[in-house]
């Protein structure tokens, strides 16, 4: 007798619960005891793919959506009342609504579901969104909810009831914001909200307010009028997408760690670095206040549109007194310009991480860099107190090792420098252990030259250069 067929039920229904529910049923042709252990799988994963790409010509398209529908059929009424934690349903291909209501309405009606996962898209013929049942907001033990595309959650006449909901996902799905606004408030428990690609019903203000929330994840592919955030007890923050043109209210006054990701088209970049163009100023005039809302985040990574977005209000940047790690990616095609004014406002900062020292030669650099001489050269750098700086993408060219002894030179409490060289970065010479040393040993020089006592470290890969 082999290992697997000594386990009890109870483990190997635990084991087939990580399965889809095709590849569940599958087992059951290698041994008899197996054949009603799927009636008391608590995870079901249906999807339909697996049914959609069988070996070509085998069989006629429609005869295969209806085996499909008599899977699913034949699956839930052998489960029967059997308690369910998982329900996860993918369907791209439906044609009957009614009989999919069917299998959710089955699922939630056993009282235990606790993460429910659907993404369901309808034919054109037969609408534009499948309308999500009612039923998915009245349920006591939904812990986690995930929505993706092809679903409308209009909640008009819903009664909304979700007590113990922890997580929330929508995906490329369209939504209302006032019925958004509802939806937040009757959730108690709510911890994760992710949003990406909502497609927001009027494209006008957008305000994501929750007591409980703690982390927001949230991806935009086009531009608000008014986006708001009133979270309090927020502590991890991820945006990516256009900038709002305003953020009205920005409560989130415990947050730990923030990433902001905006995005820029090739025709806004090409406007934004137009000179006096007032236009595109005003434009991004209200960045600020997002940045004034996250003030007091411990822990902030900013990506290189981002930079370039906030050139346009660097001025009105706020002191961000609790910021202990900024983390810089940077790109050959975008600047530094508000680097000087990031540098200046943060009294406490202790680590700077930079993703590529290769960027955008501007004038408005400042003295961040030595890209251009100046007479003040290194004086946002003087009034900076970290003690370490880790670098990215390193690939040993001469203008980056000019960019290093800047920082050597200026950073006044720096401690430690280290070096990552990518392997896979593209064309390097630091793949040689030799190259390696040597510019290893032209830092250790420069320490020993300058009294500056940095210690530096470099990395290739998972290998220390000695």
């Amino acid at each position: 007798m082999d290992r697997v067929s000594i386990l009890p039920d109870e483990v190997f229904c635990h084991i087939l619960s990580f399965l889809t529910t095709k590849e569940a049923a599958l087992t059951s042709i290698l041994a008899k005891r197996w054949r009603n252990l799927l009636a008391f799988v608590p995870s079901l994963t249906i999807d339909d793919s697996v049914f959609l790409h069988p070996e070509e010509g085998k069989r006629e398209r429609e005869d295969i959506i209806q085996s499909f529908m008599d899977f699913v059929d034949r699956v839930l009424a052998l489960q029967g009342n059997s308690p369910l934690n998982k329900f996860s349903l993918k369907c791209v291909t439906v044609v009957d609504t009614d009989r999919v209501d069917g299998w959710v309405s089955n699922a939630l009606a056993r009282g235990a579901v606790s993460d429910l996962d659907l993404k369901i898209i309808i034919p054109s013929d037969i609408g534009e969104f499948y309308k999500l049942s009612p039923k998915c907001f009245e349920c006591n033990t939904l812990v986690s909810l995930k929505i993706h595309r092809g679903i409308d959650i209009s909640l008009v006449a819903a009664r909304i009831l979700l007590p113990l909901l922890k997580t929330l996902v929508l995906d490329s799905v369209p939504v209302c914001p006032n019925e958004f606004e509802i939806l937040l408030h009757a959730l108690p428990s709510l911890e994760e909200l992710v949003l990406v690609y909502v497609m927001w019903k009027g494209m006008e203000d957008v305000t994501v307010s929750s007591p409980s929330l703690k982390t927001l994840t949230m991806t935009l592919d086009y531009t608000l009028k008014s986006l708001s955030f009133d979270a309090p007890s927020l502590l991890h923050f991820k945006y990516s997408g256009y900038a709002a043109l305003d953020y009205p209210v920005v409560n989130m006054g415990n947050l730990v760690d923030a990433q902001i990701d905006f995005f820029l088209s090739d025709s806004q970049l090409k406007q934004l670095r137009e000179p006096d163009n007032d236009e595109d100023a005003h434009r991004y005039s209200k960045v600020w206040k997002l940045f004034h809302g996250i003030r007091y985040v411990g822990n902030l990574c900013l990506l290189p549109d981002t930079l370039e977005v906030l050139s346009m209000c660097s001025e009105s940047l706020p002191v961000f007194n609790n910021l202990k790690s900024l983390a810089i990616r940077s790109d050959k095609d975008r600047g530094w310009q508000a680097m000087p004014a990031l540098l200046r406002n943060c009294p406490q900062l202790e680590a700077v991480v930079i993703k590529g020292l290769v960027h955008r030669v501007t004038g408005k650099c400042g003295d961040v860099c030595d890209c251009i001489y100046r007479e003040d050269k290194g004086l946002s750098l003087k009034l900076c107190p970290i003690k370490v700086m880790t670098i990215h993408r390193f690939q040993g060219t001469k203008k980056e090792m000019a960019m290093m002894k800047h920082f050597l030179d200026y950073f006044p409490s720096l401690k430690e420098m280290r070096i990552y060289a990518e392997e896979n970065n593209g064309p390097t010479r630091l793949g040689n252990h030799e190259v390696c040393k040597r510019v290893l040993e032209m830092f250790q020089l420069y320490n020993k030259l300058s009294s500056c006592n940095v210690k530096v470290k470099l990395m290739v890969g998972d290998v220390l250069c000695r």
